[in-house]
């Protein structure tokens, strides 16, 4: 095309335009995913430690022991559904 301010052919230009666009966009979506996955760890750990903190288990040794493994009995699956979601989070649609 005559008088194309830029030089070439307009469509190879949109089309490599177009091209930069989507892996942009791609690369945004990318580290967007990674940083919802290490925000949702970091929530799971944090949220396990503060509550596990909270714990006060009396008595002897194996009374604490017990207390211990029953609020990790309510606490682990909260954290695994957490990580769940920031693996899904980390691993890349194909």
């Amino acid at each position: 095309m005559e008088g194309f301010p830029i030089g070439g052919d307009p469509d190879d230009l949109m089309k490599g335009l177009r091209e930069f666009a989507e892996r942009q966009a791609e690369s945004v979506a990318d580290a967007q995913r990674e940083q919802f996955a290490t925000l949702t760890l970091n929530t799971a750990v944090e949220l396990t430690a503060a509550a596990l903190q909270r714990v006060e288990p009396t008595g002897g040794p194996d009374e604490q022991a017990v207390a211990l493994r029953d609020a990790m009995r309510v606490l682990f699956p909260e954290a695994v559904a957490l990580v769940s979601a920031a693996r899904q989070g980390f691993m890349r649609e194909g």
